[in-house]
């Protein structure tokens, strides 16, 4: 019997974690797991315009490779990578497209990546939603500016839970927390654990290396530590900004930070603040921003690290950190997080808003050259552990059981 499986492709276009984890899944689904999704079953992509250019490379390769996909296009007033914002909503207009289309369009089971992009199934239609941390439940004052927000999160996370019938997750971290905050019980939860894209691996020339660099604007012969993620305030960017300067006053060194990320995201920021602790400790010129970087330089700025940076407040998986050890980079990363386990011996965990942990850390990795040498060995092969067709099988048996 063909198993129709309806997916939320929305969050193809969100360029952050949300994204990739969908992209990467997908991706590992239809092409490169081919035990996980047999070749009879019918997946349907309900796509906005944002998202139909990556929904349509992603389903040319799929037939390529014999799986059965089509989209169905959704119009839509404002897109949902856009209106699902920190101190936004998506209009009932809207999200009442997508319930009649999913259910003009009879699936057997429905998957939704991610809970932002979440809306009313139709009733009757099986769900499996993607949970991928508690942060905005734990912390949020950091992550939801206003009560409105807060409200709309509650509400659209508990008509996801109560309308799932498996709910999704990427790490047992999340996976205990998911369990303290919505007593979500054992047996309704599935872990698919995230992995490194194939894009991130070690550079295998140093010239390489220097050229992305320069094109980058970062200063010759200048070590570098490189964050990757958004500007919001539990990522704790000004902290980081803060131990790197600190670290150039204690070792008289200059080392660059550099910043990756967008800095127009629609979820709650802090890039003031940034910029402030920028001013305050005097290393403008010691601070890159470089925007959204593309996975085929990013390999490279990752590559060329001293180390990578997640000082964050939590992590529900810490995917940047992951890529930087798939390049050969160790972390320094928030030990609230499943990065301590994942990453064993990879580079450092330190408590959040720690700066003088975070400090000591950073300067470890810049100075001991052993000690990096052999945090890069283990985090490498740690992340050479982590597999997205593994977490493409989990996730096709949480639909194959959410659909029983």
């Amino acid at each position: 019997m063909t198993l129709r499986v309806g997916v939320d492709a929305t969050s193809l276009a969100n360029p952050r974690g949300y994204g990739r984890f969908t992209r990467e899944l997908l991706g590992a689904l239809f092409t490169h797991a081919p035990s996980a999704a047999p070749r009879d079953a019918h997946w349907v992509l309900f796509a906005d315009a944002r998202a139909r250019a990556q929904a349509e490379a992603l389903v040319t390769t799929a037939r390529a490779a014999g799986t059965r996909v089509d989209i169905i296009d959704v119009p839509q007033r404002v897109s949902p990578t856009v209106a699902a914002a920190a101190d936004g909503n998506r209009s009932p207009g809207d999200m009442l497209r997508f319930t009649r289309a999913v259910a003009q369009a009879g699936v057997d089971v429905f998957f939704s990546p991610t809970v932002y992009t979440y809306f009313p199934l139709p009733p009757g239609v099986r769900l499996l939603v993607c949970f991928h941390d508690t942060i905005a439940e734990d912390f949020p004052q950091l992550t939801l500016p206003s009560a409105r927000a807060r409200l709309f999160w509650r509400a659209k996370t508990w008509l996801a839970l109560a309308q799932a019938r498996l709910v999704l997750t990427v790490s047992d971290f999340s996976a205990r927390r998911l369990q303290a905050v919505y007593r979500v019980p054992t047996a309704r939860m599935r872990v698919a654990v995230e992995a490194p894209s194939h894009d991130y691996a070690p550079a295998p020339d140093a010239a390489e290396v220097e050229a992305v660099a320069a094109r980058y604007h970062l200063p010759d012969e200048t070590p570098w530590f490189i964050y990757v993620g958004g500007f919001n305030p539990h990522k704790h960017v000004d902290v980081l900004v803060g131990a790197h300067a600190r670290v150039m006053r204690e070792t008289g060194r200059a080392v660059q930070l550099v910043l990756v990320g967008p800095v127009d995201d629609v979820f709650h920021g802090s890039l003031p603040a940034i910029r402030a602790r920028i001013e305050r400790e005097g290393t403008m010129d010691q601070v890159t921003f470089a925007g959204f970087v593309p996975d085929a330089d990013l390999r490279y700025l990752l590559a060329g690290a001293v180390t990578l940076a997640l000082p964050s407040e939590c992590e529900g998986f810490g995917l940047p950190a992951v890529e930087a050890a798939a390049c050969g980079t160790p972390v320094v990363a928030t030990q609230n997080s499943p990065l301590p386990e994942l990453l064993a011996g990879g580079g450092h965990f330190v408590a959040p808003r720690d700066e003088a942990a975070l400090t000591h850390a950073l300067r470890r990795l810049l100075e001991d050259a052993p000690h990096r040498d052999a945090c890069a060995h283990a985090a490498l092969a740690a992340a050479r552990r982590l597999d997205w067709q593994h977490s493409a099988d989990v996730t096709w048996q949480a639909l194959r059981d959410a659909a029983a």
